[in-house]
């Protein structure tokens, strides 16, 4: 009989940590799928204010808010073509220098460097970072831009002088300030986020694929170009995107060396603006329901270009990784 009740309490006790497990799962459930939740009404909360701030400047100019490039707060007309081609044109300036630098970074460190090295190296990297953008802008205000304006953006005049097309995106006196400046300051502040997520994607790649690829008398190119990056690839696009993303978003760094012009020239060596830039600048100034309803709508115009960039990254990713499962 005492053996029987020693049975029956270990199971009743067994049933209660069984309950008790139950219930904080339960509880666990609910906690995060009210965070995820939070997230999504915070989210909503956000485009219903920026929609319902934009809306009389959307209201009074329609689609011409889009194509219009001018900027007249005096006559209250206002026209965000300039900024939407300052913002993709500096983002894209950003990607150009950034992409390429950050895989070099990753492939040395992954591939090349010496053991002694990685680690310092990398951190450093990861470092810059942490860096707040207002430096970068004053970095690249005081020193970048003087070091352009002489030695740069002279040499790229007179290179590019007697060649179609490409006379007229560097033509113009070197200012110093300007879209190429702005875009090349964002490309240093990428490389710490591009740089990060490839070498860890890198360093996923398993020891025995490229083993094999030297074994057949492969070289380190061929093992990069063939192995490692086909097999990263969908965590390549992943880190691009970051950058990307941080790049159309970046404000202050933008700022300050961009010259916050209101207009569209075909060089890259004049001054310009960008989204973030012009809502940074004019906020505090903006006097009137219609001239804050236009900042209002930049902001709504930066997320939707943003949302769009990153939607359409994510369905890449998907027929990546449906495409990869089809050929496996």
């Amino acid at each position: 009989m005492s053996q029987q009740a020693e049975s029956m309490a270990l199971s009743a006790e067994i049933q209660q940590r069984i309950q008790r497990q139950r219930m904080l799962d339960r509880a666990f459930r609910a906690v995060t799928m009210f965070f995820a939740l939070l997230v999504l009404v915070i989210l909503g909360a956000i485009i219903i204010s920026l929609v319902e701030g934009s809306l009389p400047a959307l209201k009074k100019f329609g689609w011409n808010f889009l194509t219009t490039e001018r900027w007249n707060p005096v006559t209250e007309v206002f026209g965000a073509r300039a900024p939407i081609y300052g913002t993709l044109m500096t983002s894209a300036i950003a990607m150009i220098v950034g992409i390429p630098v950050s895989f070099g970074i990753a492939i040395f460190l992954t591939e090349l460097a010496p053991e002694w090295l990685k680690r310092p190296m990398g951190t450093a990297i990861e470092l810059l970072a942490g860096i707040p953008s207002i430096i970068y802008g004053i970095w690249g205000l005081f020193v970048f831009a003087p070091f352009l304006q002489r030695n740069i953006q002279p040499l790229l005049i007179a290179v590019f002088e007697d060649v179609p097309v490409l006379n007229t995106f560097f033509a113009g006196p070197p200012y110093g300030i300007g879209i190429l400046t702005a875009g090349l300051i964002l490309g240093i502040m990428v490389l710490p986020f591009i740089t990060s997520v490839t070498r860890d994607v890198f360093e996923t790649v398993p020891a025995l694929l490229k083993e094999s690829a030297y074994g057949l008398g492969a070289t380190t190119w061929e093992v990069v170009w063939q192995i490692v990056i086909p097999y990263t690839r969908v965590g390549l696009v992943g880190g691009i995107m970051l950058g990307l993303g941080r790049a159309l978003g970046e404000t202050m760094a933008v700022t300050f060396v961009i010259g916050n012009a209101h207009r569209i020239s075909p060089s890259i060596l004049a001054p310009g603006t960008t989204i973030s830039a012009s809502i940074a600048n004019e906020f505090t100034e903006a006097v009137g329901d219609i001239y804050t309803s236009a900042l209002v709508a930049l902001g709504l115009l930066l997320f939707v270009i943003t949302f769009t960039v990153l939607a359409m990254a994510k369905i890449m990713l998907i027929r990546m990784q449906r495409n990869a499962g089809t050929r496996t």
